[in-house]
């Protein structure tokens, strides 16, 4: 049982330890789906809500593979688990939203794929976090990778009105200021401690 505080394990996930900023987990919807805030968010909370299924999933699935003793088995469990997660979410997308569907494009197929979700569920059970520590990890994960994505995408809409010089337009730009982001969260360090 970890003995740190509820609000501190939300704190870190989110803030000190932010998964896209820190770890450099979950750069492809980083880098690709921040062109507006709108989209960012949506994907933030696709991403959200299969980090916290898989987070719960990955706690059953972690105490059932300790106790047949099959422990090795634990990581294509967890890929299992997000990718049926992943598959949900883009029926319901699918289906509800069909211009959120078009507007995330490839993105949202690729949250299957994103390292930030499958890290979450390894850190925690590393971490060796019960049921609650493990659902308030992946929240304060999901806020913290909402949070990049918004960050990013409010600072590519305020660029497009500004006069960039063409030697840092687009893909350039978008790295400097991811860089910056990164360097300003690591700011948030001297709050672990």
């Amino acid at each position: 049982m970890n003995t740190e505080s509820l609000w501190y394990i939300f704190i870190n996930a989110s803030l000190i330890n932010n998964f896209v900023l820190a770890y450099f987990l979950g750069i492809c919807p980083f880098l690709g789906v921040s062109g507006k805030i709108e989209t960012a968010s949506k994907m933030g909370g696709a991403v959200t809500f299969v980090m916290f299924i898989s987070s719960m999933c990955a706690y059953g699935i972690h105490a059932l593979l300790v106790a047949i003793d099959a422990p090795f088995l634990q990581l294509i469990s967890y890929i299992v688990v997000i990718a049926s997660t992943v598959q949900l979410v883009e029926m319901f997308i699918r289906k509800m939203s069909p211009a959120l569907f078009r507007a995330l494009g490839i993105f949202l197929p690729l949250i299957t794929t994103n390292c930030a979700i499958l890290g979450l569920a390894l850190f925690q059970t590393n971490k060796g976090y019960g049921f609650i520590e493990s659902f308030v990890y992946a929240l304060g994960a999901g806020a913290g990778f909402t949070l990049a994505l918004i960050l990013i995408a409010g600072l590519r809409e305020q660029l497009d009105f500004a006069d960039v010089p063409g030697v840092v337009k687009g893909t350039t730009l978008t790295l400097l200021i991811a860089g910056i982001l990164s360097l300003s969260f690591m700011g948030f360090s001297g709050l672990g401690s």
